[in-house]
C-alpha cells in the first residue's frame, strides 16, 4: 500500500509543474494590463506608470516572472492583489468556505439522487422509468449551467416567490458573526429563529444548478456498473439462495457497483469547481468562483494566478484521495492488475 501511495503521489507532481506553467502562461494571453486598470488610464506620467510596473515585477523578462512565480509558491506565497493590496492566500480562504459549502452540498444533491435512480434504473432495465431517467441523465448532462441557472431563477424565484434570488442569507433579517464560515453551520449557532431556513433557501437553487450535471454522469455510471454486476456469478447464487431482494440488490450488487462509481465521484469535483464560477456569478454567491470573475475584469494577476493554483491543487489531492480509496477498496489496482 505505501508503494501505492508513493507511485501516486510521484504522478501527481509532474502535474504541478505543469499547471504552474499553464497558470502564468494564460493569465498573461488575458488582454489588458493590470498596472494601467490599477492606477487608470489616465492622468498619470509614464514614470510613474514604470514605477508601479516595476513593482509589480512585470518589466523584468517573462523567464524571470516564472522563476520568482514558482520560487514564491514553493515559499507558501501565492501573491497579493493588485487591486485590494491583501493577501491572495487571505482572500482564497475567507471565500472559500462558501464555495466550499456550495459544492458539498451540490454534490450531496448529485450522490442522494443519482446512485438510487441508477441502481433503480439497472433493475428495471428496459423498463418506462429505464428510458426516462436515461432521458433525463441526458438532458441534465447537456444543459448549459448558465441557461439552466437563469430558467430555475424566472420559474421558482420571479414567478413562484419561493426562494431568493442572489446571496447566501436575507442580511436585512439575520446577522451574525461568522464563527465555521459555513452559512449553514452559523446560522444553527446563532440561535436566532427562521436564519437556517433562509440560508437553506437561500442555498436550494445554486446547489441544484451545480449539482444537475454530476447528478446525471452518477446515475448513468451508477446503472452502467449495476448492470455488469447483477450478471456476475455471486449475485445469481444469492438469489437462488432465496435471500430477500433488498440484501440482493443492496448487500451484494450495489456494494460491488459502487467501485467505479467512486472514481467518477471523485472526478467530479473538478467539474464542480468549475462549474461553481458560473453559478456564484449567476447567483451573486460570494465565493472563489466570483472573486475569479472579478479578478479577470481586473487583471488582478496574482489574484487569477494564485486562485487557480489554490484550486487546482484542490482538485489533485481529491483526485489522489479518492485513487488511494479506490485501491484501498479494490486490492487488484494497487498491484497493478
Amino acid at each position: 500500500m505505501i508503494r501505492f501511495l508513493i507511485r501516486r503521489i510521484a504522478l501527481t507532481l509532474p502535474t504541478f509543474v505543469a499547471l504552474m506553467f499553464v497558470t502564468f502562461v494564460a493569465i498573461r494571453l488575458v488582454p489588458g494590463d493590470p498596472v494601467e486598470v490599477r492606477v487608470g488610464e489616465h492622468g498619470i506620467s509614464p514614470e510613474r506608470l514604470a514605477e508601479f510596473r516595476h513593482q509589480l515585477g512585470l518589466d523584468q523578462p517573462v523567464w524571470k516572472q516564472f522563476a520568482d512565480y514558482v520560487w514564491r509558491l514553493f515559499h507558501g506565497d501565492f501573491g497579493t492583489s493588485v487591486v485590494t493590496n491583501q493577501k491572495v492566500l487571505t482572500e482564497f480562504f475567507t471565500l472559500f468556505p462558501a464555495t466550499l459549502e456550495l459544492a458539498f452540498c451540490a454534490l450531496i444533491f448529485a450522490i442522494g439522487i443519482g446512485i438510487p435512480a441508477g441502481a433503480v434504473a439497472a433493475v428495471k432495465r428496459g423498463s418506462t422509468y429505464d428510458h426516462m431517467l436515461m432521458g433525463m441523465s441526458l438532458t441534465g448532462y447537456s444543459m448549459p449551467i448558465f441557461w439552466w441557472g437563469l430558467l430555475l431563477v424566472m420559474f421558482f424565484s420571479e414567478r413562484l416567490g419561493w426562494t431568493p434570488v442572489s446571496g447566501r442569507i436575507d442580511l436585512i433579517q439575520y446577522y451574525f458573526e461568522p464563527v465555521t464560515g459555513f452559512m449553514l453551520i452559523d446560522a444553527l449557532l446563532s440561535d436566532q429563529p427562521g436564519a437556517f431556513w433562509s440560508a437553506l433557501s437561500h442555498l436550494a437553487l445554486p446547489a441544484i444548478v451545480l449539482g444537475t450535471i454530476p447528478l446525471a454522469i452518477i446515475a448513468r455510471m451508477t446503472r452502467s456498473s449495476m448492470l455488469e454486476v447483477l450478471n456476475e456469478d455471486y449475485v445469481r447464487t444469492a438469489k437462488a439462495k432465496g435471500l430477500a431482494p433488498w440484501r440482493v440488490i443492496g448487500l451484494h450488487a450495489l456494494r460491488n457497483a459502487l467501485i467505479p462509481v467512486i472514481t467518477i465521484i471523485g472526478l467530479q469535483v473538478g467539474g464542480l469547481m468549475g462549474g461553481a464560477v458560473l453559478t456564484e456569478y449567476i447567483f451573486a454567491w460570494p465565493g472563489v468562483g466570483h472573486w475569479l470573475i472579478d479578478a479577470i475584469s481586473r487583471r488582478d494577476y496574482p489574484a487569477l494566478q494564485g486562485g487557480i493554483m489554490l484550486i487546482s491543487s484542490i482538485v489533485i489531492i481529491v483526485n489522489l484521495f479518492v485513487d488511494v480509496l479506490y485501491g484501498t477498496v479494490n486490492p487488484r489496482i494497487r498491484h497493478g492488475r
